[in-house]
């Protein structure tokens, strides 16, 4: 029987000398950190930030980790693409040594604060914390300095799919927009995100107008309701018209008889009063 252990990597020597300092790391030393929660980067604001760098430097230092025989990128991304497009060969880093569930809560803070992440990149990035380093809401709540109800809300918005996802996205629809869209249903949505992007409607307005739409769906639900019942009683008349031809067989000269009156439909049968006197 064999004992799998997990141990951390033991810190090298260079890495110790390292630690907490401002360091020049080669550009081809440095890679992405597989955590990045940011996904898309605005390539004219990366410019802008490339021309800033050449004038100034980097003003900021990137903050990196040991990893496989480099430097892993830990928070700092924008300046990392912005210098290879200004053409640095490298860039200053503090170096530290944090765990990986640390590291990817690292990159999901700095990109809250800067505000660099949409609302579903957001997302995301705490499911990620929540599946793949073993987070509980509370948790990341805490470490976000959210509200667990924010971090609730925001994980909700999964709920749509990456396609409707996308083009909320690039038509610049809020995020209230988005869970708005959630209140109508699945296959609805994407009759609901047409509507509120070629009529540009408001948060208010698309709440309205999928309130309008379920009033609809209760008023189908209530014709279909009506519609069974009034099966139940074609039914009914149909079992009396095979009754009364039932009576008519035993050779009593039974009528039936139907009237509409005041809304109501009115159903008489006639049997002659000797042959009723038979029966009574």
């Amino acid at each position: 029987m064999s004992i799998i252990t997990k141990t951390r990597e033991r810190t090298s020597p260079q890495t110790l000398r390292e630690l907490g300092k401002v360091v020049e790391i080669p550009l081809e030393q440095i890679f992405s950190n597989p955590d990045q929660p940011r996904k898309s980067f605005n390539t004219e604001e990366l410019t802008k930030l490339a021309k800033s760098i050449s004038q100034d430097g980097i003003v900021q230092p990137l903050t990196v980790r040991r990893r496989q025989g480099g430097y892993q990128l830990v928070s700092g991304e924008r300046r990392l693409r912005a210098a290879k497009l200004a053409g640095f060969r490298s860039v200053p880093c503090v170096v530290v040594d944090i765990s990986d569930s640390r590291s990817a809560v690292i990159a999901l803070i700095e990109n809250i604060q800067r505000a660099d992440l949409n609302f579903f990149e957001e997302a995301e990035a705490i499911s990620a914390l929540i599946t793949k380093y073993g987070m509980t809401q509370e948790d990341c709540a805490i470490r976000l300095g959210l509200a667990q109800s924010t971090v609730a809300n925001k994980l909700r918005l999964l709920k749509l799919s990456p396609d409707l996802r996308k083009v909320i996205i690039a038509n610049g629809l809020s995020e209230r927009h988005a869970r708005a869209l959630l209140k109508s249903e699945e296959g609805q949505r994407e009759q609901v995100l047409i509507k509120i992007i070629k009529d540009n409607l408001t948060v208010e307005a698309t709440e309205k107008y999928i309130s309008s739409l379920e009033k609809k769906e209760r008023v189908k639900q209530s014709y279909r309701k009506r519609s069974g019942a009034l099966g139940d009683i074609r039914l009914f008349f149909n079992t009396v018209d095979r009754a009364v031809k039932v009576i008519k067989l035993a050779g009593v000269d039974a009528k039936v008889k139907k009237t509409k009156k005041d809304g109501f439909i009115e159903y008489v049968i006639l049997v002659p009063e000797e042959e009723a006197g038979r029966s009574f």
